[in-house]
C-alpha cells in the first residue's frame, strides 16, 4: 500500500491543463477536501470526466491490456479503491510558468541535443563547462554548460574552447520561463497522463 500511496499523479487545473504532479495520498487527501475531483480516464468511448468522491470509489479496477498498465488500486473497509492518475483542482484556473530545471536534462533540452561546437546531433552527447570546474568554472551555471559531443568532450578534458581553438555556434543562455505544462514529462507507465500533456 505504501508503494501506491507515493506513486505520482498527474494534476491540472480547472481547464483540464497540467500543472503540476503529486503522490497518490495527497490527491486522495484533496479529493476527500473537495478541493480537487478525480478524472476518471477509463472509458475513452465516453471521454474523460470529473467524477465526485463518491463516484470515484465506485468506479472499477482496471485490468491489465493492451496500451494500459491497469490500475492500481487501494484496499479499504469499503473494498478496492482505484488509485487516481489524474486529478483536476476545482478552482484554480492558472498555469504557472517555471524554468527548465538546471541538470543535464536541461542542458540537453536547451540545447535541442545539438552540439554546441559542431552542431551535430547527438542526443548521447555530454554536459561540457565551458569554464572547467578545476579551473574555477561554475559547477552549475546555465551560462558554463554546454551540450556537447563525447569524444569532444573528452578531448576538451580541463581545457578552455580558447585554447583548443573552438567556438561555439551559440552562447548559452539562461532558458525563459514557459508554462509548467511544457516541463512536465510522459511517462510510460502513466499513459492517461499523455492526453493532457503537450509534446
Amino acid at each position: 500500500m505504501t508503494d501506491a500511496l507515493t506513486d505520482s499523479v498527474l494534476v491540472l487545473n480547472r481547464n483540464w491543463q497540467a500543472i503540476d504532479t503529486t503522490d497518490v495520498a495527497t490527491a486522495l487527501c484533496d479529493m476527500f477536501r473537495g478541493i480537487a475531483t478525480g478524472i476518471d480516464t477509463g472509458d475513452e468511448s465516453r471521454g474523460f470526466r470529473a467524477v465526485s468522491l463518491a463516484e470515484w470509489l465506485a468506479l472499477p479496477i482496471r485490468p491489465v491490456k493492451a496500451g494500459h498498465p491497469g490500475d492500481k488500486f487501494l484496499g479499504t473497509v469499503r473494498g478496492q479503491v482505484r488509485v487516481p492518475t489524474v486529478i483536476a483542482a476545482v478552482n484554480y484556473a492558472n498555469v504557472p510558468m517555471k524554468r527548465p530545471k538546471l541538470d543535464n536534462r536541461g542542458i540537453k533540452q536547451r540545447d535541442n541535443c545539438r552540439c554546441q561546437v559542431t552542431g551535430e546531433f547527438c542526443p548521447d552527447g555530454s554536459v561540457d563547462h565551458l569554464i572547467p570546474k578545476s579551473r574555477g568554472g561554475a559547477k552549475k551555471s546555465w551560462r558554463n554548460m554546454v551540450w556537447m559531443r563525447r569524444d569532444l568532450n573528452s578531448k576538451k578534458g580541463s581545457r578552455t574552447l580558447r585554447e583548443m581553438g573552438w567556438k561555439l555556434i551559440r552562447p548559452p543562455q539562461e532558458p525563459k520561463e514557459v508554462p509548467i505544462t511544457l516541463l512536465i514529462r510522459r511517462r510510460p507507465d502513466k499513459p492517461d497522463w499523455n492526453h493532457f500533456l503537450i509534446h
